[in-house]
C-alpha cells in the first residue's frame, strides 16, 4: 500500500518561486554559512519523501524516513539537477554530483521538514558541482511523515509525501 499526500499549494508555489538574498540574512544562525563562501547555484527542489511503516529501533512502530526524489529547478523552472537518497545525492544535468554531510538543522514550522545546512564532500565529476562546499536547504514546504497510524495494520505501508525546498549552493571564494 502506497498513501500519497499532494497539495496544489505547494506545486504551484513552485511556478511562482522567487530567491532572495534578503531570505538568506534572514536565516537562523544555526544553517548559516560561514564566511569566505559565496551564492553560485539557487535551486528550487520539488518532489516527495518516502516513509515506511515499520519498527523503529527502539521497538515501537512509526513511520521512519527512507528518502527524498526531488527535481531541482532554476528560477525559471527549468530542471538542472536532481536530488535523491540516500546518500543524499544532488546531482546537475552535466552528471557532475555531491554528497554532504549535516551540519545542523532549525525549524521551519509545523508540517515542514527543518532547514538545514550541510558541507559538501568533494564533487564527483566536472561540472556545476564541482567546487561546492555547503548546500543549504531553504524556505521548507511541507515534506513530514504523514499524519496517519502505523501500526501492525498498515506495518511495511509507505507514504510518499510531497515537499518543496530552496537548495542554495555555495564555493568557497
Amino acid at each position: 500500500m502506497t498513501i500519497h499526500t499532494f497539495t496544489r499549494a505547494t506545486l504551484a508555489a513552485t511556478l511562482i518561486a522567487s530567491f532572495s538574498h534578503a531570505v538568506l540574512a534572514e536565516t537562523p544562525a544555526d544553517v548559516q554559512v560561514p564566511g569566505g563562501n559565496t551564492v553560485a547555484l539557487e535551486t528550487v527542489g520539488v518532489g516527495a519523501i518516502t516513509y515506511m511503516c515499520e519498527t523503529r529501533d527502539d521497538g515501537s512502530m512509526g513511520w521512519v524516513f527512507k528518502g527524498p526524489s526531488a527535481a531541482l529547478n532554476d528560477r525559471e523552472g527549468n530542471q538542472v539537477g536532481s536530488y535523491y537518497g540516500p546518500p543524499a545525492t544532488w546531482e546537475a544535468l552535466d552528471g557532475s554530483k555531491i554528497t554532504a554531510t549535516e551540519l545542523a538543522t532549525a525549524p521551519n514550522g509545523e508540517g515542514n521538514i527543518p532547514l538545514q545546512l550541510v558541507e559538501a564532500n568533494p564533487a564527483e565529476g566536472e561540472g556545476a558541482m564541482a567546487g561546492v562546499s555547503y548546500i543549504q536547504r531553504l524556505d521548507t514546504q511541507g515534506g513530514v511523515a504523514p499524519n496517519v497510524e502505523c501500526g501492525a495494520d498498515n506495518e511495511g505501508a509507505a507514504a510518499v509525501v510531497t515537499y518543496q525546498s530552496d537548495y542554495i549552493f555555495w564555493t568557497a571564494e
